[in-house]
């Protein structure tokens, strides 16, 4: 893990570079230390139907879920939810400054035991760390 999950209202497709905010959250994320780089996943979906606040068609918004695994600390919890949305604030001042734009964040623990992956990522790119220190 984690997933980090963007919604966003289809009114912002214009203003935001969705393909750099996925790519500085996938940095910030693998910067704390807590995740595998294979782990990291960062998307970003348009919701192209919404009702936002007083219905003002320039509203808008980012809903930002982090789902993790069990098992880190409070204070891992809260360290990676701190520097995702100060990353996420960083790249987002412009829209921040605006009085139409709602950001929010979540962080969200994923039950083990009703949660089933297969990632063939991780032994390629642990691989290809080991061999890259191998070679040093």
């Amino acid at each position: 893990m984690p997933h980090v999950i963007m919604e966003y209202s289809a009114n912002l497709e214009s203003t935001v570079d969705f393909d750099g905010l996925c790519r500085a959250i996938h940095t910030t994320g693998i910067d704390t230390g807590l995740f595998e780089l294979g782990a990291v996943r960062v998307r970003a979906i348009k919701c192209d139907h919404y009702a936002i606040a007083d219905l003002l068609p320039q509203n808008n918004f980012i809903d930002t879920s982090i789902r993790i695994g069990l098992g880190r600390s409070q204070a891992d919890k809260e360290r990676l939810g701190e520097a995702i949305n100060a990353t996420m604030k960083e790249f987002l001042a412009a829209q921040l400054a605006q009085p139409y734009f709602a950001l929010s964040i979540e962080v969200r623990e994923i039950n083990s035991s009703l949660s089933w992956k297969t990632n063939a990522m991780h032994p390629r790119i642990r691989n290809a760390a080991s061999t890259e220190k191998g070679n040093k």
